[in-house]
């Protein structure tokens, strides 16, 4: 609803005003005229008094104000605001004249990272209006290293590098800062005023080796059109992280700088950006990571991102597609224990838990979700997708609430790839607590699972609820059956998986994990060289 007009008076001074779409032009241009005349300082005192006195130079210093379209004719005063201010036309204030620029590509947020590490990619965080990131102009500039002690003024910042959006510093500019000039562009050659922002620190030296750099060997590329590269990962969230708890028991082996947020978040974008990956489903991601430094970060690199909070919590899932190989058709997130209650999809099963009233409040205090969303394929548009991505419930002894999660899980998938979506394949992604010889496992895998399965007892008789389950697909483990994929200190087993359908997708290769040996080497996740306690798992998958 408002116009916001923006000029420089001669005197130098700037004016940011606000006004009604809806206004007449007349009341705005004398609005312009009384804020150009307070412009002139104590001129404009001076103005005040002698109008008060009733003096004719009082008058003289209210500049006259008029428009004119570009044709050269004066627009009418009963014009309102909206249609008035056209590209092209001529602002006059007094003797000065101001060509009307409307809607110009403005930056709105410009920022860099607080921690930058040598060899590892600087991602901007730039939001703008009228204009788009990949339509910025970027020039990266470095601190000069001060000759002999002196400062040479005037030439602190040099060039650093080509005119990218990302940028990776050399070791050779360890111990410097970094600056960015960012111009915002509209992709049609119309370009706003340029920021700059210098980083906080300076480069710092990163790790050396990382576990993921011999799989980036596996994933240089895209792969092509009819393969699907997707990853599937629990980044470890901060909230979890960066607690006592975690510190001195689950990771006391971790040196304390490595878990720290802007640590792990260099890291991490560097091995996502690696994968070249097509689809990427991450859970334990914390809002402001996603909001602040992945979504930018991946969206330099052509992937979109779309994201669900756990309820009452600040970190949730995460996916990520490819630009150029999908559009987003449809979202259907979930959170279970909401579903269960009010979605007539699970009435049966909700029924049914009614009778284990422990094992349903636990059920219904959890607060784990469900992202779904279904992709269409560019290139080839009959081509859709079913993607969903999960954390499932984490205790060890919660084997009955996960296949309850699972059952609502499935469900709900069906819902999507078979009823709204008639017989798009399903790719399930994420971290399922759950081993290979879990009940969750194998309902998954199987397609059922009976009443009388040890799972169901997985927290003693008291808590027992037996119910067989079933659902319609026929899924298999992409990457199979790691040894592990999470291992932290007290433990290390096979909990993520990308579970894949047989009917209409095939494994074309699996980027293998590192070895036990470079997981160890630090003892074991996270550590300096890998961002998580759990390992990313990549597979090309291919249409059938």
């Amino acid at each position: 609803p408002k116009l916001s007009l923006r000029f420089v008076l001669p005197d130098g001074s700037a004016r940011h005003m606000q006004r009604d779409q809806a206004e007449p032009l007349g009341r705005a241009l004398a609005r312009i005229a009384t804020n150009a005349a307070k412009g002139h300082g104590k001129a404009g005192k001076k103005s005040k008094k002698a109008r008060a006195e009733g003096g004719a130079e009082g008058e003289a210093a209210v500049p006259a104000v008029r428009l004119f379209s570009r044709d050269g004719a004066a627009v009418a005063e009963e014009v309102p605001n909206a249609a008035a201010w056209q590209d092209g036309a001529v602002l006059h204030i007094g003797d000065a004249r101001y060509r009307v620029e409307r809607n110009p590509p403005a930056l709105t947020e410009l920022r860099l990272p607080r921690s930058l590490l040598a060899g590892f990619p600087v991602c901007p965080k730039v939001s703008a209006e009228f204009s788009a990131p990949q339509h910025c102009l970027f020039r990266w500039f470095r601190e000069q290293r001060p000759a002999g002690g002196g400062d040479a003024a005037g030439e602190a910042w040099v060039e650093a590098a080509a005119a990218e959006r990302v940028f990776t510093p050399s070791n050779a500019l360890v111990g410097l800062r970094l600056k960015l000039r960012c111009t915002p562009g509209d992709g049609e050659q119309r370009y706003g005023p340029a920021r700059e922002v210098e980083s906080s620190g300076p480069v710092e030296a990163g790790p050396g080796a990382c576990t993921f750099d011999a799989r980036h060997l596996y994933t240089k590329k895209v792969c092509g059109h009819g393969s699907v590269r997707a990853v599937s990962y629990n980044i470890l969230a901060d909230t979890y992280a960066q607690t006592e708890f975690s510190r001195t028991v689950l990771y006391p082996y971790c040196a304390p700088y490595a878990l720290e947020i802007d640590y792990r978040q260099n890291l991490l974008k560097k091995e996502l950006a690696g994968y070249s990956a097509d689809l990427i489903c991450l859970q334990e991601v914390d809002k402001s990571v996603f909001v602040d430094s992945l979504a930018p970060a991946l969206d330099a690199f052509g992937l979109e991102g779309l994201f669900r909070i756990k309820e009452k919590q600040h970190e949730g899932l995460a996916t990520f597609y490819r630009r150029d190989k999908f559009s987003l058709l449809s979202q259907h997130d979930i959170a279970f224990s909401e579903a269960l209650l009010s979605e007539p999809l699970h009435k049966e099963l909700c029924e049914q838990l009614a009778k284990y009233p422990l094992v349903q409040e636990k059920v219904l205090q959890r607060s784990s979700v469900l992202q779904v969303s279904v992709l269409q394929s560019t290139t080839d548009p009959p081509r859709k997708l079913c993607v969903a991505n999960t954390h499932l419930y984490w205790h060890p002894k919660g084997g009955n609430i996960r296949l309850i999660q699972i059952a609502v899980a499935m469900s709900h998938i069906k819902h999507v790839a078979c009823d709204l979506y008639p017989n798009i394949p399903v790719i399930f992604c994420g971290d399922f607590n759950s081993t290979p010889s879990s009940g969750t496992y194998s309902f998954i895998s199987s397609g059922s699972i009976a009443e009388d399965h040890e799972d169901w007892v997985s927290n003693g008789e008291e808590e027992r609820c037996s119910m067989s389950l079933n659902h319609p697909f026929k899924l298999q483990s992409a990457c199979g059956e790691p040894a592990y994929t999470n291992y932290v200190g007290g433990f290390h087993g096979c909990l993520d998986y990308i579970f894949i359908d047989k009917n209409a997708l095939e494994v074309e290769q699996v980027i293998p994990l590192p070895s036990h040996e470079e997981i160890t080497t630090h003892q074991a996740l996270p550590s300096v060289s890998h961002p998580s306690d759990h390992i990313a798992l990549i597979c090309d998958l291919k249409w059938k």
